[in-house]
């Protein structure tokens, strides 16, 4: 898929004040580590992860990202009434009904004309809705679009930790297959997206390719309310050593894609920014699509895994802290749990 008149306007994020480390969440496994002589500071060593961000007790998804589109709107210097539609992307949402972008949209005071709905696709959410906005602004349907994505890790933490400790027949299996839910952290993050008759940046979206490898379907699992109000409880079973294997594989499919649809080579791309999960994986994708591991930008180790949140907002404070060169190629990698993969490419 490629797109000619479509631009990024401007990121805006929200990092949540209370920081647990690592060590943090190990102290409160202690008679489960105890049981299985398991070592103080294994989170961090498997996964590079040394902390995550949690809301405050009582905050919703709609709250964190009214925060972040707030923020995305006065970067691009838009107003509420220049916004045509309106996605909420996360996997966290206010309840099933209405549409967390309904609470979203009347936060910011959004115009009555805009079109609005939730998008959820596990981690891929959020570019997810980019392509849509795309198609969208290219089509002349929208001038301007705005994403937002708002997750709230706290419910799945705490059930997680509350299972393992509780449970007497719990086996190193059972571990290992909530492993990835102790990476999980919170974050918001919103990006605008215009028509480039009405750009101020002319960050262009060039196109992008995705595929799917849906026979790896069950390798991860959530359940429960999925952040559904203050009392949600949600937990998740992942085969992590197979998700990363099987994934990198979708990735190196889906960048072949992208290389072809944009034609790219690997030395045409300056810089990087995927979907963070921990070392091994983002080791392991960059091999697997031979790209420089260097023109990635890493936040894992202080933001863990955020959900749909975790790409563009790796993205947006990646070229806050080290601003692209005019016309630097931009690669955005996704990988989520289905398997979906979708990897879009940007003209700074």
């Amino acid at each position: 898929m490629r797109f000619q008149r479509v631009c990024l306007e401007s990121f805006g994020y929200v990092l949540p004040e209370c920081v647990v480390p690592s060590v943090e969440l190990e102290r409160r496994l202690a008679p489960v580590y105890e049981r299985f002589n398991l070592h103080e500071g294994r989170l961090e060593l498997m996964t590079g992860i040394r902390e995550r961000r949690l809301w405050p007790d009582g905050t919703l998804p709609s709250d964190a990202s009214t925060q972040a589109g707030r923020r995305a709107l006065e970067a691009a210097g838009a107003s509420p009434d220049e916004i045509g539609c309106l996605f909420h992307t996360a996997v966290s949402r206010d309840f099933l009904e209405p549409a967390t972008a309904s609470v979203v949209h009347h936060n910011l005071r959004l115009s009555p004309t805009a079109v609005v709905y939730d998008l959820s696709n596990a981690c891929l959410g959020f570019v997810n809705g980019m392509l849509n906005l795309a198609n969208m602004i290219e089509l002349g349907q929208v001038r301007r679009g705005l994403i937002v994505a708002g997750e709230n890790s706290r419910h799945l933490l705490e059930t997680t930790i509350d299972q393992l400790v509780a449970d007497p027949k719990l086996t190193k299996q059972d571990l290992k297959a909530a492993f990835a839910s102790l990476t999980i952290g919170s974050a918001a993050v919103a990006l605008v997206m215009a028509h480039e008759s009405v750009s101020s940046t002319g960050h262009h979206l060039l196109g992008g390719a995705v595929r799917a490898a849906t026979h790896h379907k069950d390798l991860c699992r959530g359940d429960g309310d999925a952040g559904f109000g203050r009392d949600a409880r949600m937990s998740m079973s992942t085969d992590a050593e197979t998700l990363l294997l099987r994934g990198c594989e979708l990735a190196a499919e889906t960048w072949a894609d992208l290389r072809g649809n944009l034609a790219w080579c690997n030395d045409d791309v300056n810089r990087c920014f995927t979907h963070q999960v921990g070392v091994a994986h983002r080791e392991r994708l960059y091999e697997s699509i031979g790209v420089d591991l260097a023109r990635d930008f890493s936040t894992l180790e202080f933001l863990g895994n955020v959900g749909s949140v975790s790409l563009p907002i790796t993205m947006a404070i990646g070229v806050q802290q080290e601003p692209p060169a005019a016309g630097d190629r931009i690669a955005m990698l996704g990988i989520g749990s289905g398997l979906n993969c979708v990897m879009l490419g940007v003209s700074w």
